[in-house]
């Protein structure tokens, strides 16, 4: 398993909640952080393969079940995979020969609470261009 830190994103409320982009603007560390996800999750392989991870029955995939699935050698699976571990949104377990991921449900939730608009709250209104 990795020895990486996961970062958590946005916790500085009192009730631990995440604020969204609508009701609070991001730190600049929180930003950087923000950036790396969302870098990771930019590349159509790596969002297919957290897909993939994601809903596996049983909550985990073996990285023999990911690789026939692309038409890319092993080693690239393996980069796309380091990078979606060390953004923070799955984990690893080595198990004799083969490495096991599992999604890190933890940050697709903060995801999720930072893009989502708090219920019942309209957009901002945009503001109007000067004459």
């Amino acid at each position: 398993m990795s020895n990486q830190e996961f970062v958590v994103l946005g916790q500085e409320g009192p009730d631990g909640c995440c604020p969204g982009l609508l009701t609070a603007p991001l730190a600049e560390d929180q930003a950087v952080e923000l950036a790396r996800v969302f870098k990771a999750l930019g590349d159509p392989v790596r969002l297919r393969l957290l897909s993939m991870i994601a809903s596996r029955a049983g909550g985990e995939v073996c990285v023999c079940d990911l690789t026939p699935a692309f038409e890319l050698s092993q080693p690239t699976i393996s980069h796309h995979l380091k990078l979606l571990r060390e953004a923070g949104l799955i984990a690893s377990e080595r198990r004799g020969t083969w490495v096991y991921y599992r999604l890190l449900p933890e940050m697709t939730d903060r995801l999720a609470g930072i893009l989502t608009r708090p219920a019942g709250q309209p957009l901002p209104e945009p503001a109007e261009a000067p004459s």
